[in-house]
């Protein structure tokens, strides 16, 4: 059983970053073993649209990328955090959500699967902060980490949504959403664990 943590915060310790370590504590407290990603100490490029993706399912460009796929291919569960920039993921994370692409390609084209039918092989779990009370806030990102997720065969089974939460630090006084992350990784472990168990 094995869970990756990505983290697609600028900052090793912003919010978003400090509610995924609580999420992460979650779920080691049930026992499950989780790897963690810091994408910005990856060297990723965006992708550049070369397309040997087509032939191959792979992407061609030789940087970081293969690296965190590996780990993200190999796991069971995936808890994705990031800050709201402009309504939507930090660059961070876009990034690599687009470099995924060649993902896409395999699975809807290669593979000719079809959209919306293909079984979820994994559960997500998406973490966002965001500085204003807006209704709208988190819209855009969760619809671009559901597509995210659909590539790779992984359901959205909850969001931990933070508004109001802007300068460095301003989580820690918000006791609500860190037990509420301690408690989605927790129960996102419980719900893995239940399903191995019973497959």
């Amino acid at each position: 059983m094995q869970i990756i943590a990505i983290y697609g915060s600028p900052r090793r310790d912003g919010n978003s970053a400090t509610l995924l370590k609580r999420a992460v504590a979650g779920a080691r407290q049930e026992g499950v073993h989780v790897e963690e990603v810091f994408l910005r100490d990856y060297k990723i490029s965006p992708c550049l649209e070369i397309y040997n993706c087509i032939k191959t399912g792979e992407c061609a460009i030789r940087d970081d990328f293969p690296q965190i796929l590996e780990k993200l291919e190999a796991s069971d569960g995936i808890m994705l955090a990031s800050p709201i920039f402009f309504y939507s993921v930090s660059a961070h994370t876009k990034i690599f959500m687009d470099r995924c692409q060649s993902l896409w390609v395999r699975k809807y084209w290669i593979d000719n699967e079809v959209f919306g039918e293909a079984p979820e092989t994994r559960k997500g779990l998406f973490i966002s902060v965001g500085a204003t009370g807006g209704k709208k806030l988190f819209d855009g990102a969760i619809l671009t980490v559901k597509y995210f997720f659909d590539v790779l065969s992984a359901g959205l089974w909850k969001s931990v949504l933070c508004r109001d939460v802007d300068r460095k630090g301003e989580i820690d006084s918000r006791q609500d959403y860190l037990d509420e992350a301690f408690e989605a990784g927790r129960g996102l472990a419980i719900v893995l664990k239940e399903e191995k168990g019973s497959s």
